[in-house]
């Protein structure tokens, strides 16, 4: 993958991190490595903007408390100031790198979307996560010390207690497979860190592209760390329903511009539902049209923004105009068929305030991390805006000194070993699984839960997780039995915290336990060596 060993070995190559590759990289030798292609993360599927207080109209106390409102009562108050204060900072560095936000007159032309009581969203056209991760790519491409590898999948992180048998732990790299080969190899480094995106894949509606298949996560706990808040899986309230459109994202921007969600019959339902009607936050949205699909019988509802100017709809969503257009569907003049689908992974691998796991030598950041930002409901363009924050706090805190594994293993002792396993004959059996998992996940833990729709979904992972593990071990591992393996485990553990959480708040929803408890916590999954 490498020739030779980076001191800081990058897994995922979104937004978070290549930021960090790049803010590190004047210091030290950087592998960046991604499962496919750098362009199929989910950076490049972001629509809306990034989230930062950069006029005189807005404030960071203003910014602190839409988060904080939007979070439901589980934010960090002290990470969320943290990261909003940092985002003018943040805005200056990615323009320093080459990146150009759409500009109205002297200013930022702003967008506004759903929880922001201003206009704060940073963006370029309707495609802001390709327009910087562009940059990004290239300046890391022209960086004499940094390795992009594509095709590059991990498997598993490799530790000093388990793989060394060493009294104290640390992550000491990763074993990573080249999916055009198969080949396993040990890369080791003395830092690692999990840019590993989301787990929509999980599901079986879901924006996110095909990677999002929680990697990150199930590695992280198998590997010793604690795993928080899996519960809050949000569902964005408007993909485009058709049967050939993969997951396409109508951005919350089209909301933030005036668009209205109308039922079967014409009508709006929203402004009955909440106070900022539809740009409430997204589990209030996601909630009433399920609730609005449901009583109606209606295999979706409708978004509206034919009563703007065709001349701003066409100028501000260039390509939303285009892709629905595509799919037979006139957003200039008509309403559009949405859905709601699973958008983004609210918790994730604990961490501290500078991206640092439970496990020595390892980060975690942007959607495959639980830093306290989001709480129980991401609002939106916040997530982009982490990503950078959380890989300038966890490059300021690797700092500049050498650094060294205190062991500095050789990986020759470190081969992948494949045992008595014999090559995959019947691939029926990934196939089968992979939707088995999705079904139950999005029949029984979906918008809409109970305890009885989740003792039932938490049997059958357990059963799917033996079977998948017993597969595992008999055969030689290819790129989508290790997806199958890691969508088992995430599946899981969004259970156990969903199961653990009685009540409802943010995107969790049971219909056994509607009421807010009055001291909430967050649901942590102590590592246990299960898998499931």
């Amino acid at each position: 993958m490498t020739p030779e060993r980076p001191d800081v070995l990058v897994i995922g190559g979104g937004i978070a991190g290549l930021s960090f590759a790049l803010r590190v990289a004047e210091r030290h030798r950087v592998t960046v490595a991604t499962k496919t292609e750098f362009q199929a993360s989910s950076t490049w599927r972001a629509q809306g903007g990034i989230a930062a207080v950069v006029n005189e109209e807005d404030s960071f106390e203003r910014h602190v408390s839409d988060t904080e409102t939007a979070g439901a009562g589980l934010v960090n108050p002290e990470v969320v100031r943290k990261v909003v204060e940092a985002g003018p900072e943040l805005v200056a560095d990615v323009e320093h790198w080459g990146v150009s936000f759409d500009r109205e007159g002297p200013g930022y032309e702003l967008g506004r979307e759903g929880g922001h009581t201003v206009r704060r969203i940073l963006h370029i056209g309707d495609l802001t996560g390709p327009g910087v991760g562009r940059v990004l790519l290239d300046r890391a491409r022209e960086h004499p010390n940094i390795h992009l590898a594509e095709q590059c999948m991990a498997v598993d992180l490799i530790t000093a207690r388990h793989h060394l048998q060493q009294p104290v732990d640390r992550c000491l790299g990763a074993y990573m497979m080249d999916t055009r080969s198969g080949a396993i190899e040990p890369v080791l480094a003395a830092t690692t860190v999990l840019a590993t995106g989301g787990s929509g894949k999980v599901y079986l509606y879901t924006s996110n592209p095909d990677v999002a298949t929680g990697d990150g996560v199930a590695m992280a706990y198998r590997a010793g760390c604690r795993v928080a808040n899996m519960e809050f899986t949000q569902f964005h309230p408007t993909c485009l329903y058709h049967p050939e459109a993969k997951s396409f994202l109508i951005s919350e921007a089209v909301r933030g511009e005036g668009a209205h969600l109308l039922s079967a019959d014409g009508t709006r339902f929203m402004e009955g539902v909440h106070e900022m009607a539809e740009l409430a936050p997204r589990d209030i949205v996601a909630r009433a049209i399920d609730a609005e699909m449901k009583r109606t019988g209606a295999d979706s509802v409708f978004l509206d923004i034919s009563h703007k100017p065709e001349d701003f709809v066409r100028g501000r969503f260039p390509t939303l105009v285009e892709t629905c257009a595509r799919y037979g569907y006139d957003m200039v003049h008509d309403p559009v068929p949405v859905v709601p689908a699973a958008h983004y992974q609210c918790g994730g691998v604990w961490t501290d305030a500078r991206g640092r796991t439970d496990l020595a030598g390892l980060y975690a950041l942007g959607e495959v991390a639980f830093t306290g930002f989001h709480g129980a409901n991401r609002m939106a363009s916040n997530s982009l805006l982490e990503c950078l924050a959380f890989a300038a706090f966890a490059a300021d805190d690797l700092g500049g000194d050498d650094i060294e594994t205190p062991s500095s293993p050789d990986s020759a002792g470190l081969a992948w070993v494949y045992g008595d396993a014999v090559a995959a004959d019947d691939q029926i059996v990934v196939a089968h699984n992979w939707d088995e998992v999705r079904r139950v996940m999005s029949d029984y833990v979906g918008i809409v839960r109970s305890d009885r729709r989740l003792e039932r979904a938490e049997r059958r992972i357990a059963n799917l997780g033996q079977e998948v593990l017993e597969y595992y071990w008999d055969v030689v591992p290819t790129p989508d039995l290790l997806e199958l393996r890691n969508l088992v485990q995430v599946a899981w553990l969004i259970v156990q915290s969903a199961r653990s959480r009685k009540e409802s708040r943010g995107l969790h929803y049971t219909i056994d336990h509607p009421d807010l408890l009055t001291r909430p916590g967050n649901t942590i999954v102590q590592p246990s060596g299960r898998y499931p």
